[in-house]
């Protein structure tokens, strides 16, 4: 799914109050929110979906894997998605107890 499918469903749901312009600025919009969140650090929560975490990691040691010398993996922000138990019971509903 794209940012386009998205906003044709936005636009198919909402009918005549939003144009399909309309509709692709508001996806546009949130992800660029979205975005400029995780960039600051901050978390995002979307009740009933997931939430988006920024997680930073240490500069370590390494190795060069075709000559085997040490070597610095430098430290950075990595993004991690863990999903709500909403939806994850909607994955799999066969495990939902």
């Amino acid at each position: 799914m794209t940012k386009a499918d998205l906003a044709g469903i936005l636009h198919e749901r909402l009918g005549e109050k939003m144009t399909k312009k309309d509709a692709a600025d508001l996806v546009n919009i949130l992800f660029d929110e979205v975005k400029r969140t995780l960039s600051s650090g901050e978390n995002v929560k979307i009740s009933g979906f997931g939430n988006f975490l920024v997680k930073s990691k240490q500069p370590r040691v390494g190795r060069n894997p075709q000559t085997g010398k040490p070597m610095t993996i430098n430290g950075r922000r990595v993004l991690y998605f863990k999903v709500s138990q909403v939806l994850k019971s909607e994955l799999n509903p066969e495990q939902a107890g």
